[in-house]
């Protein structure tokens, strides 16, 4: 039987101008019955070609993302983000907004998103959000930090309200894009996870799915969940 194969937009190291990957990534939708590959970043012009190579798109998370895609300037807290992955990222993006291509934002992949779409985010929660949870939570991260009141197709999927998270992020949605629905809320009111409720399947989430056991964790719905969509994109 064929696997959906994932494209996964690879992390940066720009001290050592090198491209890596999380393993957990790849264990995770390994774990769900797809194949992950590791995307390029350079060569926009071949967006449309990798799309057609994938059965969905895996946006990982990473480099703070730059708020000039969201029109606003950059303050001295918001970490420096990495153009080749936004511009990357963005194109991508478009191209399987147009094929309906099955994607799945992971943190950055979260904010690159809803900023992408016409959303805004903060650039940085405890400086500019004030009192509320705290979203950094100290290592390991394999383990629940907060709850989320979930909605939606999360709420279907996981047969609950309510769902513990782990919480290992500085930056988080500030407005949702017009297009997007919510599916999971912290309690501090933060948007922790959206859908596009006019595409096939296009979900994101704040908290890392992939650090909790690829086997068994509460990650392991949400990666099954992609792995079932993109199986059934037609080639």
């Amino acid at each position: 039987m064929r696997k959906p194969v994932i494209g996964v937009i690879p992390l940066y190291d720009k001290d050592r101008d090198s491209y890596w990957m999380l393993p957990a990534y790849f264990k995770g939708l390994k774990t769900a019955g797809a194949l992950p590959v590791m995307l390029p970043l350079e060569n926009l012009e071949d967006c449309e070609q990798m799309t057609e190579l994938c059965d969905g798109l895996l946006f990982t998370g990473g480099q703070d993302v730059d708020p000039a895609l969201y029109g606003e300037e950059k303050i001295e807290a918001c970490g420096e983000p990495c153009p080749a992955r936004d511009h990357l990222d963005a194109a991508l993006l478009r191209v399987a907004l147009e094929k309906d291509l099955p994607v799945l934002g992971i943190c950055r992949g979260l904010q690159l998103i809803n900023a992408c779409l016409g959303g805004t985010l903060w650039q940085d929660l405890p400086s500019q959000r004030g009192a509320g949870r705290n979203h950094r939570m100290e290592r390991p991260y394999d383990r629940a930090e907060h709850p989320v009141a979930l909605t939606g197709p999360l709420a279907e999927l996981y047969g609950a309200e309510e769902l513990g998270v782990n919480s290992c992020h500085h930056q988080g949605i500030k407005t949702l894009a017009p297009c997007l629905q919510p599916m999971a809320v912290a309690e501090d009111g933060l948007v922790e996870a959206f859908f596009h409720p006019a595409q096939r399947f296009l979900w994101a989430v704040q908290w890392h799915p992939e650090f909790f056991d690829p086997m068994t964790g509460p990650g392991v719905p949400i990666f099954r969940a992609f792995a079932e969509a993109a199986a059934k994109t037609e080639k």
